[in-house]
């Protein structure tokens, strides 16, 4: 009896070593505080040389010179508490890999029969002990492995999909920050110069060479610009705060951003028909769902398995009353009358066939989306040469126009109209240049390729290319 009860203790305490401990993770406000602080940007710095994306590659990052577009994205990927959220995905995708390879416990019985009544004599305690298992878990063992093998890898490639959005998004915000303040500064100074404008013009106006209307649409042309910079402020403070967001930041950091930075006009970029055939290749969502079809071909053959009737075999060991002693075997088999698991194979399959459907329609809509990004970028390149080619006739006006007010020999009015003409083109350059900067990002993101923003066929040193500090 002591043997017996020694060797229940130990099989108790294998059991238990095996077991998993719970572990307290307090949500407070220490610990919510300490994760919404700001990244170190040293251990940015060490991490983004060495970071692992199937499409961003490692970089030197540098902040001490501001923040380049590309560095913004490196920041957005390691430092978002948004990424860190999802990126949690991948420890649940491992976690069901686990689940799906572990075999059901097998099963161990014993029972007791004390004689308490009738007629005892010469009887003794009876016994049992019964060890069984149900073999049917292996058949469908690999189907399972191989689906949640297959979820797993669609989880990596979903997150490094939503890592792509992200970095783009934060590359997008710096450059729509840089492009505000030169808007700002344009609009800042014809604000001035319509300021002067207003004072001609009310002068002429007291002198009867200008008439009311004149003087109206002055103020009225003044009070536009005034209003254009107000807008551009406001837009440029929600930029930043954006920037912040996406970046992992608290809205109060102020990010410096590193100057003459390159804007991308995307020259060079492959044929319609090249980019739109190795979509279904490059898209990290489309990869990933169609790992999630596989995955979900597995689960449909693993159902399929499942419906092979239930076998469970168990040794048994006994002695009855009169102190017979036997041991021998059994086998249960479930009758497969009602359920012949053809419920969940209709489901596995329908789930399968709407992934089929969905990587369709979304390999389609893709495609579309790349065509439609394509024509836009071609127009909005073909807008933008159109008013720069009009840029050098304008400036040399308002030099001209300069010159002959030294003279005296133009009309200040018109010298002032020439220039605001040409204020009014520069932000018609700018506003085009971040159109074509959301669409060359919108590109990137919807074909999950980058492009170089620059024609690869021009002269730049190495430290240029480097720093995308290219100009033309």
């Amino acid at each position: 009896m002591i043997k017996k009860s020694y060797f229940l203790i130990i099989i108790i305490l294998i059991i238990l070593h095996g077991c998993a401990t719970y572990q307290r993770m307090p949500l407070d406000q220490s610990t919510v505080a300490q994760k919404l602080m700001p990244p170190s940007m040293e251990t940015i710095r060490i991490e983004a040389k060495k970071i692992k994306h199937p499409i961003l590659k490692p970089i030197e990052f540098d902040y001490r010179d501001g923040l380049s577009p590309d560095e913004a994205a490196i920041l957005a990927v390691l430092a978002s508490p948004k990424l860190r959220a999802i990126r949690d995905q991948r420890g649940i995708a491992a976690a069901q890999l686990i689940q799906s390879g572990i075999l059901p416990n097998p099963q161990l019985s014993y029972s007791l029969d004390i004689p308490t009544g009738g007629n005892t004599q010469g009887t003794i305690n009876a016994f049992g002990l019964g060890f069984s298992w149900d073999i049917t878990s292996i058949i469908a063992r690999g189907a399972k492995l191989d689906a949640a093998r297959a979820h797993a890898v669609s989880v990596d490639l979903d997150v490094a999909w939503q890592e792509w959005q992200v970095a783009e998004a934060a590359k997008m915000h710096v450059f729509h920050l840089i492009l505000i303040e030169k808007q700002l500064a344009l609009s800042r100074e014809s604000e001035k110069g319509l300021m002067e404008n207003l004072a001609v013009v009310n002068q002429a106006f007291n002198l009867g060479e200008k008439t009311a209307l004149d003087l109206s649409a002055a103020e009225s042309a003044l009070h536009q610009a005034r209003l254009s910079v107000l807008t551009l402020e406001q837009e440029q403070e929600h930029e930043r705060l954006a920037l912040n967001q996406v970046l992992g930041l608290p809205p109060n950091y102020i990010v410096l951003i590193q100057r003459d930075i390159f804007f991308p006009d995307w020259p060079a970029l492959p044929s319609a028909i090249d980019i739109l055939n190795t979509v279904a290749e490059r898209r990290l969502d489309l990869l990933a769902l169609k790992m999630g079809y596989e995955s979900q071909e597995a689960n449909l053959r693993a159902a399929v398995l499942s419906q092979f009737p239930r076998i469970n075999i168990g040794l048994h060991h006994s002695r009855d009353t009169t102190n017979v002693i036997t041991t021998g075997f059994g086998i249960t088999v479930d009758l497969p009358f009602f359920d012949r698991n053809h419920g969940q194979i209709a489901i596995e399959q329908a789930t399968r066939n709407q992934l089929f459907d969905e990587y369709i329609a979304r390999l389609f809509e893709a495609r579309s989306e790349v065509a439609r990004i394509l024509s836009d970028m071609e127009y909005t390149q073909q807008r933008l040469g159109a008013i720069e080619e009009s840029l050098p006739s304008l400036e040399h006006l308002v030099q001209t126009y300069n010159m002959a007010l030294e003279g005296n020999n133009a009309d200040i009015l018109s010298y002032y109209e020439a220039r605001n003409t040409l204020f009014s083109k520069q932000i018609d350059v700018l506003k085009l240049k971040r159109d074509l900067t959301d669409l060359g990002i919108a590109l990137e993101i919807a074909t999950g390729q980058y492009f170089p923003g620059y024609d690869l066929s021009r002269s730049y040193s190495p430290e240029q290319m480097d720093r995308k500090e290219v100009t033309k």
